[in-house]
């Protein structure tokens, strides 16, 4: 989530490398969670939308996820149009997780199995579809957050889930590598929630609320 904190705060340093084998590119990024990698397999990982995964049970919709959570360590599966994040329970873990990583993203794409299982589970995480019982100020925060503030969170490997808008208050999920980001409470008030309150007067604040499983950022 560094994207939007730059002036408030360094960001953790970046570094790629790339791994070819089976005909299979991948850039692997480093997050400003260090518990977190972004995965670039050089292939489309969900033709539309956004999928979070918090466990096991919940990337049974899921075969490559379900593949990643099999890894030790591993808390969160994102996955996005073209990465996937996977984030664990220690950046210790990451000297042998990495390869294993690896391995599963290569395995996978070669057996020819759909990222999701049936069609009908696939069911964009993010919140951001204008519904026709949006009001005008729904619409124009769903609005932002598609055009101008996930497509920056999700250059870190993680996203921003839109939950709902209520007396001035907009609340959102923090998704993949945000989850648990060191920056993330900087991002969420200097970034997103300035933003939005700038674009959009009737906006007074932003809060984080919990997935299931976990956590919160509040920023009164």
């Amino acid at each position: 989530m560094g994207h939007f904190m730059r002036p408030f705060a360094r960001k953790p340093r970046q570094t790629s490398f790339l791994t070819f084998k089976r005909s299979l590119f991948i850039e692997t990024k480093d997050t400003p969670n260090p518990k977190s990698l972004k995965f670039n397999p050089g292939r489309v990982v969900l033709e539309d939308g956004a999928m979070d995964f918090n466990d096991k049970k919940s990337a049974g919709v899921s075969p490559l996820a379900k593949r990643l959570f099999d890894l030790e360590g591993v808390t969160n599966v994102f996955l996005g149009s073209d990465f996937v994040s996977v984030t664990v329970e220690d950046e210790s873990m990451w000297h042998d997780t990495k390869p294993e990583v690896f391995a599963v993203l290569m395995d996978f794409y070669q057996s020819g199995l759909p990222v999701i299982a049936n069609e009908a589970d696939m069911v964009d995480t993010a919140g951001t579809e204008i519904l026709d019982d949006d009001d005008e100020v729904v619409q124009m925060i769903k609005e932002l957050l598609e055009a101008r503030i996930r497509p920056a969170v999700q250059e870190d490997g993680g996203d921003i889930a839109y939950r709902g808008f209520e007396d001035g208050v907009v609340k959102v999920q923090l998704q993949g590598s945000c989850v648990g980001c060191p920056s993330s409470s900087v991002t969420l008030k200097m970034g997103i929630e300035n933003m939005l309150k700038h674009y959009i007067p009737e906006v007074t604040a932003v809060e984080a609320i919990e997935p299931p499983g976990g956590y919160e950022t509040s920023l009164y």
